[in-house]
């Protein structure tokens, strides 16, 4: 845990940057032959500068007079070996970098595609009220864009980090063997160094953070101008819409200009620093060699060290500014994954011994905001088989009443009880399979009329699939389309209109053959005629099932054996069709305001 006293600023930092090493601890066998290749690679290299100043020495030695032997002169055959000894180091360390970068590619690459299915199984649980309140282009691009910035940024980071922090302490060793005076130089150039990089980081951060949620209200936005092109036309809006993006767009280049501002500063302000040492050694170096202190080639190699030591220290700096960016989008990417969960399935689970369809609420209390009421104590028990038409105003809970059946959200208070089964003690996969839903927005996927038609119902056969379609009206028009049960739809089903959408929905809600029906507004975007043949294959698909109709058009739901009204959360009458329009309440009044003049 961390410390209290560290400030939150600085705990919101550490918190992801340890999750980040807790979702690489699966492949850690994969991170440690990784550093051990980094750290073979870079010895072998360190060894270069070293025999480079042998290879000097034995050339200045030669051109002087000073070689051994009776024969003064340049002994390049010692030379020749040093050279060949160098370029396998050289090759040999080379290859231990490049396996280092494939194994920590690796290790990101399975880490990703963890941290991927982790937020998929995420979205999975999360409840219906994280979706209300969260703009899909936001969730998009915490599970895109986000994951592949940091994807990006340890796949960059990770390796150089481990490169360059062991560099370091290796060029640090080799210049104290070769100088330790000079090494004292260089090494004052490093709390200088890691201060300047620490106060850079610390302006970069928040940028960086503004910088990717900048980047998820555009891509919400961007989602919304491409669902509701159509709208933004017919309304004339498109000045408007452009005029918003712009807006977010300008947030995200603000936002990233200063990001890369500050982080970009650090990289040349360490350069600066690393150089000031870099100068002090070579004047103090070159005192040294007149001195005869140290030979010309230690100079050399130490030197060679000195760049050496300055370029890790610099790579460090500009890994700190980097990991600014991928920990800003860790920390999104972490707040969806710590977004509280709907409730977890009972343990035991109870299920109904028949699936009759009998249906029970009970005292059941539910509100969307704490402060608003909605729904209050409403009772309500339907026999299997029979049709319940729930109608009322618009916002008296009908639609409500449907999410509350197959817990898309939980009550508040009270319970619901199918087959004499309270449904908070059953699965949710075993209650919603007993549910066949028709929602007012219709939704189909990419992919065939017949796969759309049969995905509640993936064993169906084709025979199958046409007969739903034919109960429901839908295999009029499919036979129309030039694959007919094979065409395709695009994300956007633009191949067919609004009410033949809602007639493959109806099909595939009628393929599953469930227990109980819910229809929201299931004939809203179909034509009269079409709507009074869906009524009659409703009446025969009906049979021996309990159905839910949510209606606005009364004429829908005359022959439902009770009809609900709903008004303010509460059920304000029931009864028949003949029995409420007697009754001169609220439902006469509704009627009478949809019936011609």
């Amino acid at each position: 845990m961390v410390s209290p006293d560290v400030p939150e600023e600085e705990q919101a930092v550490a918190r992801p940057v340890r999750r980040l090493v807790g979702l690489l601890r699966p492949h850690r066998r994969v991170v440690a032959l990784a550093v051990l290749m980094g750290v073979g690679g870079i010895v072998l290299n360190a060894f270069g500068p070293l025999l480079l100043g042998r290879i000097t020495d034995l050339i200045a030695d030669g051109v002087l007079g000073r070689g051994a032997g009776p024969a003064p002169g340049v002994d390049f055959g010692a030379v020749g070996r040093l050279l060949v000894i160098l370029l396998v180091l050289y090759v040999v360390g080379s290859l231990f970098i490049l396996a280092q970068g494939r194994l920590v590619a690796s290790a990101v690459w399975r880490t990703n595609h963890e941290l991927r299915r982790s937020a998929r199984e995420k979205l999975t649980r999360l409840p219906l009220r994280h979706f209300d309140r969260q703009p899909a282009g936001e969730l998009l691009s915490r599970t895109t864009n986000d994951i592949d910035n940091l994807q990006q940024t340890l796949q960059q980071t990770l390796g150089e980090l481990i490169t360059s922090v062991f560099s370091l302490l290796t060029m640090l060793v080799l210049m104290l063997v070769l100088s330790p005076s000079l090494a004292a130089v260089m090494v004052l150039s490093v709390p200088v160094a890691a201060l300047l990089a620490a106060r850079i980081g610390k302006r970069a951060r928040p940028h960086y953070a503004a910088q990717w949620s900048a980047n998820g209200a555009l891509n919400a936005h961007v989602e919304e101008m491409c669902s509701g092109h159509a709208l933004i036309k017919g309304f004339d809006r498109r000045a408007a819409a452009e005029e918003r993006f712009d807006a977010c767009n300008d947030a995200v280049y603000q936002a990233a200009a200063k990001a890369q501002f500050a982080s970009g500063a650090m990289e040349p302000v360490m350069m600066f620093v690393t150089n000031l040492g870099y100068v002090l050694v070579a004047v103090i170096g070159a005192w040294k060699v007149v001195s005869g202190s140290l030979t010309l080639g230690d100079v050399q190699a130490f030197i060679l060290y000195a760049r050496q030591f300055s370029q890790p220290i610099v790579e460090i700096a500009s890994v700190a500014g980097r990991l600014q960016s991928g920990i800003a989008s860790a920390q999104r990417v972490f707040a969806l994954l710590d977004a509280p969960e709907q409730t977890p399935d009972p343990r035991p689970a109870h299920s109904p011994a028949r699936a009759e369809g009998r249906v029970a609420f009970e005292n059941v209390s539910f509100r969307y905001a704490a402060e608003t009421p909605l729904i209050e104590g409403l009772s309500l028990r339907v026999e299997p088989g029979s049709t319940v038409a729930i109608v009322g105003p618009t916002g008296a809970g009908k639609t409500t009443l449907g999410n509350l059946l197959v817990r898309f959200y939980e009550p508040d208070s009270g319970r619901i009880l199918l087959d004499g089964t309270d449904t908070a003690t059953m699965t949710r996969d075993d209650l919603r399979s007993r549910f066949g839903l028709v929602l007012q927005d219709t939704w189909l996927f990419g992919g065939t009329i017949a796969e759309n038609i049969a995905y509640g119902s993936p064993g169906a056969s084709r025979a199958d699939i046409e007969e739903a379609a034919r109960a429901t009206c839908a295999d009029r028009f499919i036979r129309t389309l030039p694959q007919g049960y094979d065409t395709v739809l695009d994300d956007e089903s633009g191949t067919v209109s609004a009410g033949e959408k809602q007639l493959l929905t109806v099909a595939r809600a009628f393929l599953a053959r469930p227990a109980v029906l819910v229809l929201d507004e299931a004939t809203s975007s179909v034509d009269t005629r079409t709507e009074v043949l869906i009524q009659q294959a409703m009446n025969s698909l009906r049979a021996g099932r309990t159905s839910f109709v949510i209606a606005h058009r009364l004429s829908t739901i005359r022959d439902a054996d009770l009809i609900v009204v709903m008004d303010s959360g509460r059920i304000a009458e029931q009864g028949t069709h003949d029995e409420l329009l007697r009754a001169q309440g609220l439902y006469a009044r509704l009627h009478a305001s949809h019936s011609p003049a």
